[in-house]
């Protein structure tokens, strides 16, 4: 079977789940990604110096991904040696590496657009602004907030996408085209959720403090949805494209419209079973919500 055809699960690693079997599953994806790009650069040798620059001539995934964002983010004030340094230094914390895999099995999972690790590592620009916030982030917890400030800034300018350095994320995440994202300040987003573009996880207004929503894991928020407020979006939870959410959503419900309503009624809504995060599953809840015909 050719590499970029092989897929797994995006689970989390266990509670039981050892260093030893991290490095493994990391060192797995690594394999896949240079076997990738050296058939790429066989088949396309317009990429091969690409393809040996950015992948083929580094010895870990950690190295290849700061070079490759290095690239991407510098400016002629933000020089990609500083910014290489800057990623290399907080990917050898192995937490970050192994959301790094995680995010790339999301993708490979979740987007049947996504033909290979090696794609969504050098062309994912929802994995690389994901990526890169996650070092931001990082930085913002050690009080490095200016130069937390200035990646965040280059990160919207970039990648179109706009997450605050402050903003918590989990594991196993799809930020699916990605453009046009928006994350505030105390926003926090729990593990294996995806999202699609231009979706606004936003405030209320101009008041202080904890005011942003609080993302559960398993989550699936369709494209242009607007979330507002310091409001939780139930564990396995769908917010259908183009809502606008401004209250409590409860777990495993679907909630759609402008303003948005629970399918099923706000009594007795609607839960499904499966995890809308992972499945990708935008419409199953049309036949309970409308008589929608064309």
């Amino acid at each position: 079977m050719p590499a970029g055809d092989i897929r797994h699960s995006t689970q989390l690693p266990s509670p039981a789940t050892t260093m030893t079997d991290i490095n493994e599953d990391e060192g797995w994806v690594w394999t896949q990604i240079k076997a990738e790009a050296r058939r790429d650069a066989e088949s396309e040798p317009a990429l091969a110096s690409y393809l040996y620059s950015t992948i083929l001539s580094h010895s870990s995934l950690e190295r290849s991904l700061s070079f490759h964002l290095g690239n991407k983010l510098c400016s002629s004030t933000l020089l990609s040696t500083l910014l290489y340094d800057l990623f290399l230094n907080a990917f050898s914390d192995p937490s970050l590496r192994s959301a790094v895999v995680a995010d790339l099995r999301a993708a490979r999972q979740r987007d049947p657009a996504c033909v290979s690790f090696s794609h969504c590592l050098l062309n994912y620009k929802g994995f690389l602004a994901c990526q890169a916030h996650r070092v931001s982030h990082r930085l913002w917890s050690q009080s490095r907030r200016p130069l937390a400030l200035a990646l965040h800034s280059r990160i919207a300018e970039v990648f179109a996408v706009d997450i605050h350095p402050a903003a918590k994320i989990g594991k196993g995440i799809l930020f699916d085209h990605a453009t046009g994202v928006v994350v505030g300040e105390t926003a926090v987003i729990g593990n294996n959720v995806s999202i699609l573009h231009h979706v606004t996880l936003g405030g209320t207004g101009k008041m202080g403090g904890d005011r942003h929503p609080k993302i559960g894991d398993g989550v699936l928020i369709g494209a242009g949805a607007t979330v507002l407020g310091n409001i939780h979006i139930g564990e396995g939870s769908k917010i259908g494209a183009g809502s606008v959410v401004l209250i409590d959503v409860p777990e495993r419900t679907t909630a759609v419209g402008n303003p948005a309503r629970l399918v099923g009624g706000k009594e007795r809504p609607f839960r499904h079973e499966d995890v809308p995060g992972e499945s990708m599953d935008h419409t199953s809840f049309i036949s309970e919500w409308s008589d929608y015909i064309i």
